[in-house]
């Protein structure tokens, strides 16, 4: 999964390392997984082109979930949002976000493989593994 943060996020990282200031949201027990439309951009928040089918939601991923592969991690668990109800749509991209709901802030993005149809009892999911970031 190419990634890359958003601007926000670039931000943080910044003040982190040169500032030694703490994001607010680095402390928070989950990361959750959205999906999107479009790519939300470096300037987007968490609901800049996010997917609306019926039944979605984001899924909460435990910050423990990630495996450290170095400069590559993974997702240790399967990742399964809701099950597609009536009304689909087409996801291009996933992001890994900071809130459960919300214009929150973007913390990756990328392109899928594939766009992926969503519809009526279809349920996006990613296998254990399946999701990689990384930075160079």
């Amino acid at each position: 999964l190419p990634v890359s943060k958003s601007n926000a996020t670039e931000n943080d990282v910044l003040k982190a390392n040169l500032k030694g200031t703490d994001p607010a949201w680095r402390s928070n027990a989950n990361r959750y997984l959205a999906l999107y439309t479009a790519d939300p951009g470096e300037a987007g928040t968490a609901t800049t082109s996010e997917i609306a089918y019926t039944n979605y939601a984001r899924v909460a991923v435990p910050v423990a979930d990630w495996v450290d592969g170095g400069s590559d991690f993974s997702n240790t668990n399967l990742l399964q949002f809701p099950v597609c109800g009536v009304t689909g749509a087409v996801a291009t991209h996933v992001a890994i976000v900071t809130t459960s709901a919300g214009a929150g802030q973007i913390l990756y993005s990328g392109a899928l493989d594939a766009s992926l149809t969503i519809s009526n009892l279809i349920q996006p999911q990613f296998a254990a593994g399946a999701l990689h970031v990384q930075e160079d």
